[in-house]
């Protein structure tokens, strides 16, 4: 610890520093030995001796001995990571004296967080810590001694729906589509919101070349059946029942069908339920889900060759042309496909 403290005492002699910094006060006092060790493990030193203003708000020797057994000495094994975020965490821009601060007031740090200022008749409080010396001025801005280390907030990691999709190896295509159609940013928003979501080898079903197509327009058809796919509203496995017409925020609607075999949703089979996001759930289905109407195949993938072979449902399955109230693919001899909804 002395070694430390003398290495800032002598980087601080090395900067040529006449004026006195908030690092000063830090090294100066007694009751600050761990924090000035910090500092200076982290590297800080040189950045609190700069120009700032900055405000510090200091911790105790016996502030930090009431973090638990072992939690500093991780923090200093990780001198530029969780070490450097708390204590830049007690660091804002500027020189805010005790007269600046009021009851309510969040303060921004260094590291991009914010601290909440509490005053009652007890005291000043900075996230619950207390201020027992106020205004410790120096040349670069101002230090508030405080009882309690400040730790910021674990930072959150983000689980929307476009999470799933996108940390989805079985969705690669679908979380590109997602992006080329500019949806991130609506899907990742506070929702709620169901998401049938085709896997890959959902989309390798359908006709060579159509999702290529569709990609080259995203704006348009790409976007209505993607949109096709999404219910704005939170629908688990358990919400659903046999019959039931969910509609889409593309306008359409999907059937629920239940049977012995399974889930299915306008014919697609459900094989992963109930993906719960922090702002709705995902299904994961075996097949695109192609809206009745809006939808037409480019010329790129329509009649070569008039000649019929056979036609198959979605999932690849060869059927009867005359099957009714399903989407059909036709195939034709010169490999050619053909995209129809049969009603009749």
């Amino acid at each position: 610890m002395k070694r430390i403290l003398l290495n800032i005492s002598l980087a601080i002699s090395t900067l040529g520093f006449a004026q006195t910094t908030v690092v000063d006060l830090i090294v100066g006092s007694e009751d600050h030995t761990t924090l000035a060790a910090a500092v200076g493990a982290a590297g800080l030193v040189e950045t609190l001796n700069s120009g700032g203003p900055f405000t510090v708000f200091a911790p105790t020797d016996a502030a930090f001995a009431l973090l638990p057994e072992g939690t500093l000495e991780s923090l200093i094994a990780d001198t530029t990571g969780a070490l450097a975020t708390i204590l830049t965490h007690h660091v804002s821009g500027g020189s805010t004296l005790s007269t600046d601060l009021y009851d309510g007031m969040m303060v921004t740090t260094v590291a991009g967080t914010e601290l909440m200022v509490s005053i009652d008749s007890n005291g000043v409080y900075i996230d619950g810590a207390m201020v027992t010396v106020a205004n410790l001025t120096a040349d670069n801005g101002v230090v508030h001694v405080i009882n309690a280390v400040l730790l910021p907030e674990a930072e959150v990691e983000s689980n929307t729906v476009v999470d799933i999709i996108v940390g989805s190896e079985d969705h690669t295509t679908l979380a590109a589509a997602v992006g080329a159609a500019g949806l991130v940013e609506t899907l990742s928003g506070d929702g709620p919101f169901t998401v049938f979501a085709p896997t890959d080898a959902a989309f390798a079903l359908l006709p060579e070349g159509l999702v290529a197509t569709l990609l080259e327009d995203p704006s348009g058809q790409l976007t209505t059946i993607l949109t096709h796919h999404v219910f704005a509203g939170s629908a688990l496995s358990t919400d659903l029942y046999d019959g039931m017409m969910v509609p889409t925020i593309a306008g359409g609607e999907l059937e629920v069908m239940i049977d012995s075999t399974g889930v299915y949703i306008d014919n697609a089979m459900v094989t992963v339920a109930d993906i719960v996001t922090s702002n709705g759930v995902v299904h994961v289905i075996d097949a695109v889900l192609i809206p009745e109407e809006g939808l037409s195949i480019e010329e790129s993938l329509a009649i070569e060759n008039p000649t019929y072979l056979y036609s198959i449902d979605v999932l690849g399955k060869r059927i009867n042309k005359a099957t009714l109230n399903t989407i059909i693919f036709d195939v034709y001899s010169s490999g050619s496909v053909v995209k129809r909804f049969s009603l009749r």
